[in-house]
């Protein structure tokens, strides 16, 4: 049965679609933080518990990082039923992001197009937060670097983050795939990867030893490269020692939104023109990478169908992002039914 809580979000929908769409997104979660004492417990699922990355996820289905930056929602978000909720991303200092207006609907397309820049009010303030949350599913958490951090010094930002996150976190997800902050994506080149991920790993060694828990290590990247490119990526990530890998982020090809869409709304693309893209990605790396190497799919799942064919194409575990923004938490229960039938 329907409860209030739900009805009560559902009405919500066209109105939020009428604001602009970062003040939608903010009053969005302001109102899940009202709704989530009331929200339903979610169903529990005879058989969708998997095990990846030395964790246990109830089921496949989470959220993807962006909509909840800082972790002031994560227990609102966790009472919707989310396996895994992945915040940030998150840099060592906090930072405005880009100049508003830096987020566009494109509703024709069921797409996004954002240019954000890491907004986030800093590691120490997320952190804390990650402390005082209640929400017992998996918790990840995306770092990067600040936007005035020199290219050069990005490892310095990233072990900054894993430092201070590491005893509340699941596990961490590199993002070097953002475009909107300068050069960031140059960092996944296997020459500007590796430095970062050997940073990483050495922490990491001291951090399990202090802690008594090992936070498995992601790395995040773009739909945009070449074939080479990503099998060249594909390699290294596979020797260098990382857990995982998340495909994928934004896109910065915006030939889907053709050629009438504005030079001043250019940024990162999100929705169903990435889903054949990130599918495709999704394809090459389990290809290079074998059965084993953990792969979460992200970009473009929109419905049941475009979760399955995520599947399908080799990703152990689905996360959700602007299909969540169209249309809610009826999506969870949608893909969640359709998952307990595959």
């Amino acid at each position: 049965m329907t409860s209030l809580a739900q009805l009560i979000a559902r009405a919500s929908l066209p109105a939020l679609s009428r604001l602009d769409p970062e003040r939608a997104h903010d009053w969005g979660l302001a109102g899940l933080a009202c709704l989530g004492p009331f929200w339903p417990k979610p169903r529990q699922r005879a058989g969708a518990a998997l095990r990846r990355l030395g964790l246990e996820f109830a089921h496949p289905l989470g959220l993807a990082a962006g909509f909840d930056k800082n972790g002031d929602y994560l227990d609102a978000l966790g009472a919707l039923g989310f396996s895994h909720i992945e915040l940030g991303t998150v840099t060592p200092r906090p930072q405005p992001g880009n100049p508003r207006p830096r987020m566009f609907r494109v509703r024709a397309a069921s797409a996004l197009v954002n240019r954000m820049g890491f907004n986030n009010k800093g590691v120490d303030h997320l952190a804390g937060r990650l402390r005082r949350a209640r929400f017992a599913g998996i918790r990840g958490v995306s770092i990067g670097k600040n936007a005035d951090t020199p290219i050069e010094r990005a490892a310095e930002d990233y072990v900054s983050c894993l430092e201070r996150i590491y005893e509340s976190a699941d596990y961490v997800a590199v993002n070097v795939s953002s475009p909107n902050t300068a050069r960031l994506r140059e960092l996944q080149s296997p020459d500007s990867l590796e430095p970062i991920v050997d940073s990483l790993l050495e922490a990491r060694a001291r951090l399990e030893s202090r802690h008594g828990r090992r936070v498995p290590l992601l790395v995040k990247i773009a739909p945009d490269l070449e074939a080479p490119e990503l099998r060249v990526l594909a390699g290294s990530l596979r020797a260098s020692g990382t857990d995982g890998v998340i495909a994928t982020n934004t896109t910065t090809d915006l030939s889907a939104l053709g050629e009438a869409w504005p030079a001043s709304r250019r940024g990162g693309l999100s929705g169903e023109p990435l889903h054949a893209r990130s599918v495709d990605v999704i394809g090459q790396l389990r290809a290079e990478l074998g059965a084993g190497f953990p792969i979460i799919g992200v970009g473009g799942i929109m419905d049941a169908k475009s979760a399955l064919a995520t599947l399908d194409a080799g990703a152990d575990l689905l996360q959700l992002y602007t299909g969540f923004a169209y249309r809610g938490p009826c999506l969870l229960e949608e893909i969640l039914n359709a998952l307990h039938g595959h």
